[in-house]
């Protein structure tokens, strides 16, 4: 974990949290906002540490409910129930592969707006629901599946553009020299 991804992936979260609010063509079309959230939390769940990937799931729940009418508060079980799950499993899932990052991705974004609707149903907030909701949350799953191995491809880069490589060790060292055989001549 370093300062570099850390910020990369908080400015992340809060661009994709406001630009839920201005592509209001896509909003319009899907009749939902589109988050991208879930999939930077996929991404900090697998590749960081717990506080990073439950700090991002803390602060994308609080930026979008500051942006939505929601009570605050009710959008933060869901991405830290997904960074809690992920990131306890993440010995078992195969991180580094396109069609596992496509299915954890779409996951997230299935998961994630479902946990938020179960939550609003239990502050009675009455969110809006429908026939049409399954076909939002199979398009917001969707839209997540696609952006996860995006996601992990940008953050890589990002990775390898701004951190240091770490220097591998050897057990060699130049200034020794084994002498074989049956006699030992100083020089």
């Amino acid at each position: 974990m370093n300062r570099s991804t850390l910020l990369f992936l908080a400015l992340a979260v809060w661009l994709s949290a406001f630009a839920q609010t201005q592509f209001a063509a896509l909003r319009e079309w899907m009749s939902v906002p589109v988050a991208l959230g879930p999939s930077l939390v996929c991404y900090a769940a697998l590749t960081q540490g717990p506080g990073a990937a439950f700090g991002l799931a803390l602060l994308g729940g609080l930026l979008s409910d500051a942006l939505s009418s929601a009570p605050l508060g009710s959008g933060i079980p869901g991405p830290f129930l997904l960074a809690l799950t992920l990131h306890l499993q993440r010995h078992l899932i195969l991180r580094d592969q396109r069609f596992a990052q496509f299915w954890i991705g779409l996951g997230a974004g299935v998961g994630v707006p479902l946990l938020t609707l179960a939550t609003l149903a239990l502050t009675r907030a009455e969110p809006v629901t429908g026939a049409f909701t399954v076909l939002q949350l199979l398009g917001l799953g969707l839209v997540n599946g696609l952006a996860c191995p995006a996601v992990f491809a940008l953050f890589d880069l990002l990775h390898r553009a701004f951190d240091y490589r770490p220097l591998a060790s050897t057990s060699f060292r130049p200034d020794r020299e084994t002498v074989r055989g049956r006699q030992f001549r100083p020089r």
